[in-house]
């Protein structure tokens, strides 16, 4: 889990989007933030000056954090029922989490409790419906018919309206990526999909695969995979 979290951080653009994160949080020195989902704890070093809480369902991604910040409070835990009292916190971190909830309006709903009134929220989450992809493109399109990404992210303001937040806005951040080895696990993932939708065959899914694998040995290779950032505030 540890590597994972370091490869998903160190990709181009992230960064700048957990700055873009700490900006719309706008916390002062001393505030208290929860990162939900918080992996190796990388995002939450980031947060200079702040109670740092982190929680994630991971017992060995919480081991590697609370060994690189001993400073900053950590549970094994789950989204939907967080370890912290009523109005506890003052911003609530939630990045590439949610569309692996089962149910993320309960998340929000824990969301909204764990924050104080004028506490502020800021949510990150793919959408592979808008992923783009040079090349073929049967393989992304089945694989958006299960893919529960596929429109996870353009999902995020609806479900922060709903759980009653306020001040709800929406930005998307686009990664463009021309190194294939930076996203080749996720390009398996879309294929996997593609192959459980049923409308592409294992063989098919493989030779796209190796398509784009032949694009990256010509320097041909091309995609872009956008993140929807959604912030509001706890009236």
């Amino acid at each position: 889990m540890t590597p994972f979290c370091d490869r998903i951080e160190s990709m181009p653009g992230m960064a700048e989007l957990r700055a873009r994160v700490r900006e719309l949080l706008a916390l002062p020195a001393g505030a208290s933030v929860v990162d939900v989902g918080c992996g190796a704890g990388h995002a939450l070093a980031e947060f200079v000056g702040c109670r740092a809480i982190g929680v994630d369902r991971d017992a060995e991604a919480i081991a590697a954090a609370r060994s690189r910040l001993p400073g900053a409070e950590w549970h094994v835990g789950d989204a939907t029922s967080l370890p912290l009292a009523d109005g506890s916190v003052q911003g609530y971190r939630a990045s590439r989490v949610l569309h692996l909830v089962p149910d993320p309006a309960a998340a929000l709903a824990e969301a909204h409790r764990v924050l104080t009134p004028g506490g502020r929220v800021a949510l990150v989450g793919p959408d592979y419906g808008t992923v783009v992809i040079d090349g073929p493109q049967d393989v992304v399109r089945a694989a958006n018919g299960v893919a529960r990404e596929a429109g996870a992210g353009r999902k995020l303001r609806g479900l922060l309206l709903d759980a009653g937040f306020a001040d709800v806005r929406v930005e998307i951040h686009t990664p463009v990526y021309t190194d294939h080895a930076v996203v080749a696990e996720s390009l398996t993932v879309l294929a996997d999909a593609a192959v459980r939708s049923g409308h592409v065959t294992r063989p098919d899914a493989d030779t796209w695969l190796a398509d784009q694998a032949d694009r990256a040995a010509r320097d041909r290779f091309f995609t872009a995979w956008p993140l929807f950032l959604a912030s509001a505030t706890r009236p």
